[in-house]
C-alpha cells in the first residue's frame, strides 16, 4: 500500500562550527562530495548549507544530488552569506530506504573554510578532488582524497510519508564521533532518522575565541536555537558538559583555561535546564539526557573533577525535568573501576571511548528510544 508522502523529516544533519585554524584558510579548484545513506523513502529532497561561522561570502558554484542540479530560487549555483543558513528549493528526486545519494559541490574560486565539523563514524565519510567534478560519475583516483570535514553541508530533509521522524544527538567530540552512525545503523527500518549536532569541544556555559581554540565552537546558549532547527524532530538527546568540567586548568598553565571558566554543578544543571530543556520542550519535542563518560586518566583528571561527573551524572539520572535517561556511563565503565572505562572501551585517551564503546553507547540509545517504535514492513513508498 502506497502511503502520501506529505511530511518534511530532516534525514541526514550535522553542526556547523568555526573549522580547525591552520596555515591555509582558503581553497579554490575543489569539488566536495558527500555520501549519505537514506534512512527511508520519499519523494522530495532540499538542501540546507551553513556559513554560519564563516565571515566571508561563500559561492557554491555548482551543486548537485547525483546528476541533478539542486537550485536556490531557481538559479544553479548560490552564495552563503556570512553568520547564515541557507535553504535549496524542493526539488523531485524519489528515493528509497536504503539508497545512497551524493551531494556534490564545486567552489571556483578562493573560498574560506570556516564552516564545517569534523565528524567520524562507518557513515561519515567525505571526499575532495582538485578541480570540478561536481557532476562526475566518479572523482578521479589521482586527484581526490577522503576527509572527515563536513563544509558546509549542513542539513538533508526529504518529503517522506508521516510515520517517519527524526531522533538529535546533540553533544561534543564524544557525539561527533561513532555513536550516532551505530545508532542508524541499529535503528535502520524503525521509520527514525538519527541527525547529528555535535562539535567537539564545545562547553554548555562557555566558548573559545582565540584561533588556538576556535574550532572548540560555540557556547551552548548559542549553538542550541540554531541547531534544533530539525524538520520532523520529535526526541532530542542531550550527552554534553564533560569540557565545562576537564578544561579550565588555570591561566598560569594555559592562558585561555582559566579556573574563572570552572562552573559549579548547580550553574551546570541550571544550563541544561535553560539552555536545552525548556526550549526543546517549546519545540514539543521528548528531552533525554545521556550521562558523562569516565575520565580517570585523562590529562587534567582529579578526584574533585570526578565528583563533579558523578554528581552531574546523578542528577541526569534523576531530575523529572528529562523524558528519560540513556545511562552511557553506565554503558561503558568497568564494574570492579566505575571511574574508569571498562577494558577494550577506552581508546586510549581516557576520555574517548574505543569504538567498542561507541556501539555499547549506541545500543542503549536505541534500547530506550527505538524499541517501541513500530518497525517497518516490507512495503516502502516513494
Amino acid at each position: 500500500m502506497m502511503t502520501e508522502n506529505n511530511k518534511w523529516v530532516a534525514c541526514w544533519g550535522n553542526a556547523t562550527s568555526i573549522t580547525n585554524r591552520r596555515e591555509a584558510v582558503y581553497a579554490k579548484d575543489l569539488t566536495l562530495r558527500y555520501p549519505i545513506r537514506m534512512p527511508f523513502g520519499g519523494s522530495m529532497l532540499r538542501f540546507r548549507f551553513s556559513n554560519l561561522t564563516g565571515t566571508e561570502p561563500v559561492t557554491l558554484t555548482k551543486v548537485f544530488v547525483g546528476h541533478t542540479p539542486i537550485t536556490f530560487g531557481g538559479e544553479k549555483k548560490v552564495c552563503l552569506m556570512p553568520g547564515k543558513e541557507t535553504e535549496s528549493d524542493a526539488i523531485s528526486y524519489p528515493v528509497h530506504r536504503g539508497d545512497t545519494i551524493e551531494v556534490s559541490f564545486y567552489l571556483v574560486d578562493y573560498t574560506q573554510m570556516n564552516s564545517g565539523t569534523l565528524v567520524t563514524g562507518p557513515l561519515s565519510k567525505g571526499f575532495y578532488a582538485y578541480g570540478d567534478y561536481a557532476e562526475a560519475d566518479e572523482l578521479p583516483i589521482d586527484l581526490s582524497r577522503h576527509t572527515n570535514w563536513f563544509y558546509f553541508l549542513n542539513t538533508v530533509d526529504v518529503l517522506t510519508s508521516p510515520e517517519n521522524r527524526a531522533v538529535v544527538c546533540y553533544g561534543d567530540s564524544i557525539t561527533a564521533q561513532s555513536w550516532p552512525d551505530y545508532m542508524a545503523q541499529l535503528a535502520f527500518g524503525s521509520h527514525v532518522a538519527i541527525i547529528r549536532r555535535a562539535v567537539s569541544g564545545t562547553r554548555i556555559l562557555r566558548q573559545y575565541d582565540c584561533i588556538t581554540y576556535q574550532a572548540y565552537g560555540l557556547k551552548g546558549a548559542t549553538r542550541f536555537p540554531i541547531e534544533m532547527n530539525v524538520a520532523g524532530a520529535s526526541d532530542v538527546i542531550i550527552q554534553h558538559g564533560i569540557n565545562d568540567i576537564i578544561h579550565p586548568v588555570g591561566e598560569d598553565v594555559n592562558p585561555f583555561r582559566p579556573w574563572s571558566d570552572l562552573p559549579t554543578v548547580e550553574e551546570m544543571e541550571r544550563g541544561v535546564e535553560d539552555i536545552y530543556v525548556k526550549p526543546a520542550k517549546a519545540m514539543g519535542l521528548k528531552v533525554w539526557s545521556g550521562t558523562l563518560l569516565p575520565i580517570f586518566g585523562w590529562r587534567t583528571y582529579n578526584e574533585d573533577r570526578d565528583a563533579m561527573r558523578q554528581q552531574f551524572n546523578e542528577w541526569l539520572r534523576t531530575s523529572p525535568i528529562f523524558d528519560g535517561c540513556i545511562d552511557f556511563d553506565a554503558a561503558v565503565r568497568s564494574t570492579t573501576n566505575p571511574k574508569a572505562f571498562a577494558d577494550g572501551f577506552d581508546s586510549g585517551d581516557h576520555l574517548h571511548p574505543s569504538e567498542r564503546a561507541y556501539e555499547a553507547m549506541a545500543q542503549a540509545a536505541v534500547h530506550k528510544l527505538i524499541r517501541h517504535m513500530p518497525r517497518y514492513d516490507h512495503e516502502e513508498s516513494f
